[in-house]
């Protein structure tokens, strides 16, 4: 493949990119700017990591093989959101909202477990890492036993219906292709991404801005 060949193609692989991000920032502001029907703010200011997958796709109610695209970020060392690194959730095999022909999942790692699998090759929901639905609502009064000893929780949204969900037997990993978009043609290391190692894309500012106002601290990298 010549050069100017391969620019163009990274020029349009970021532009994927920068789109599906635009799209999660949109995905979390939403949620989190829904009046009843939000993640807890005192959830979200504890958790070690964020994943956002937009409009995964499905077909009818019970689903099985399919996978959703997005970005996961965690807290660096300074307290605020590291780069965005791309993540594919796949194989799922569970019931949501009748009539949704997509759903927005919106997961908070919460124990140092469950940051550890997000920083590995791949591991299955529900077997590497406990998974629960995650609580709805201002604040986390309403808590389940399970939300208090999962490592990850998870909400999805499908056609403006909106809850915690629980997500069994699908696996979680790296997207090395939308990195390489996102990052200007450079193969990355997600553990170097997600540890804050690797300085945000200009594009990514939308989304870290997005991680600081719902989850806390600030948007600042190393």
């Amino acid at each position: 493949m010549s050069m100017a060949a391969c620019l163009s193609l990274c020029l349009w692989a970021g532009a994927e990119e920068d789109k599906r991000l635009a799209q999660a920032t949109k995905t979390l502001d939403e949620v989190m700017g829904a009046a009843d029907r939000s993640i807890p703010g005192d959830l979200f200011g504890k958790a070690n990591c964020a994943i956002i997958i937009p409009g995964m796709k499905m077909g009818g109610f019970i689903f099985g093989g399919k996978y959703g695209r997005g970005f996961a970020s965690c807290r660096n060392s300074a307290g605020g959101w590291s780069a965005p690194s791309a993540m594919r959730l796949e194989n799922m095999a569970f019931g949501l909202q009748i009539g949704g022909s997509e759903v927005d999942i919106v997961m908070l790692v919460m124990s140092k477990k469950g940051m550890d699998r997000l920083l590995s090759t791949k591991f299955t929901m529900g077997a590497d890492a406990t998974g629960a639905a995650g609580p709805v609502g201002r604040s986390t009064t309403a808590q389940t036993d399970a939300a208090l000893t999962a490592d990850i929780l998870s909400w999805s949204r499908a056609r403006g219906v909106f809850g915690g969900i629980t997500l069994t037997g699908g696996t979680m990993r790296p997207d090395g292709e939308a990195n390489k978009g996102l990052y200007a043609g450079k193969e990355m290391d997600n553990r170097e991404i997600l540890n804050g190692k690797v300085a945000p894309p200009a594009s990514a500012a939308s989304f870290l801005a997005a991680l600081a106002k719902h989850g806390g601290a600030t948007a600042a990298n190393k």
